[in-house]
């Protein structure tokens, strides 16, 4: 198959006008009239966020260490990557700095960009920035007082194991540990 070769303007929606209809603590929703490339009206519903920060800590032996954490909406506890939410004006470095101590205990002394992912193009704006954390250093953990979660060890061919299982599903934490994976040559 050929490559399609069109411009971004052919694509591009024009925002004729934003509507809030909520704004939280994490989050807001507008509801956003457009006009599209031919010149339709339509509407979408979006969610706009201040993004994420996600760390996969990997000790000298290859255990990774994660988070237990029930999960509201889907009603169930996902094992995950420690990570966070960005405040705003706050550099995702520094969100993952802090999220790691809190949620593991452990510091990493090497802390190495893994890029981003965006979570859910079609409606929401939230970007999360990836990071491997390696030489680790315990130091602690003091999680958030409304945070209830479990820290917990697995070595990294396991979490490879669970990641193509199944077992794990969380896109982060999938992508963490797909990196990670070939980063090490497992």
């Amino acid at each position: 198959m050929g490559r399609i070769n069109c411009s971004d303007d052919m694509l591009t929606e024009k925002t004729v006008a934003d509507k809030e209809i909520y704004s939280g603590r994490v989050f807001k929703v507008v509801v956003r009239d457009i006009l599209t490339p031919e010149g339709r009206h339509s509407t979408r519903e979006l969610v706009f966020h201040n993004g994420g920060a996600c760390i996969l800590p990997v000790d000298k032996d290859l255990n990774c260490y994660f988070v237990k954490q029930f999960r509201s909406p889907l009603g169930k506890v996902l094992l995950e990557a420690p990570a966070g939410k960005i405040e705003p004006g706050e550099d995702p470095f520094d969100c993952v700095s802090r999220e790691i101590v809190e949620e593991t205990g452990y510091q990493a002394l090497n802390i190495e960009s893994f890029g981003s992912m965006v979570a859910t193009p079609g409606y929401c704006s939230e970007i999360i920035h990836l990071y491997l954390g390696t030489d680790l250093k315990y130091v602690g953990g003091n999680p958030d007082e409304s945070e209830y979660l479990a820290a917990c060890r697995l070595p990294l061919s396991d979490a490879l194991a669970m990641a193509e299982s199944g077992k794990i599903t969380d896109a982060k934490t999938l992508i963490l540990i797909y990196k990670a994976a070939r980063r090490f040559g497992i």
